[in-house]
């Protein structure tokens, strides 16, 4: 049985930037399941969410949070699952380098991906990737996508060169 991602958020606002990882994830045919887990507002959801994930067929984890963000760091401790955390740019933040450092800055024992600010895209295609360590289909789209990398970039030069 193919693993799902589930993509969890502090907050609604993160939304516009967590939807990268949802559509790249949905574009690869992955699994998704999306929710808002909050580290400081719903504490007793994420403990939940964290201790029984890895039960309910999830096999990756994304956390975007901004601010203090504490959320990828807090599930980190929680599950045995990877988590993938996506600093995110919130209106009550620091250019953002509040919730890099939060997310970055894991203790030892307690990893914890990270991503560039915003890079929920890159998280969405880190996580199938880790899921295609071990999921011949999924491993045999992300090949493919980044061919079709690999050919946007070579059909831009030509047309640029044509241009030039």
């Amino acid at each position: 049985m193919n693993k799902k991602v589930a993509i969890i958020m502090g907050s609604t606002s993160d939304l516009p930037v967590m939807q990268d990882a949802i559509d790249v994830l949905k574009e690869l045919q992955v699994e998704v399941q999306v929710d808002v887990v909050s580290a400081h507002r719903t504490p007793e959801k994420m403990f939940e969410f964290g201790k029984t994930a890895h039960q309910k067929g999830i096999g990756v984890i994304i956390a975007g949070a901004g601010g203090a963000a504490h959320l990828p760091g807090m599930v980190a401790s929680l599950s045995p699952l990877p988590v993938i955390g996506v600093p995110v740019k919130s209106s009550n933040s620091i250019d953002g380098w509040d919730s890099v450092l939060s997310i970055l800055q894991m203790p030892g024992g307690v990893p914890v991906a990270t991503v560039a600010l915003n890079g929920a895209k890159n998280a969405g295609i880190l996580a199938a990737q880790i899921l295609g360590a071990t999921q011949q289909d999924i491993r045999n789209r992300i090949i493919d996508y980044k061919e079709s990398l690999k050919e946007k970039v070579t059909a831009a030069a030509a047309e640029m060169q044509k241009n030039v």
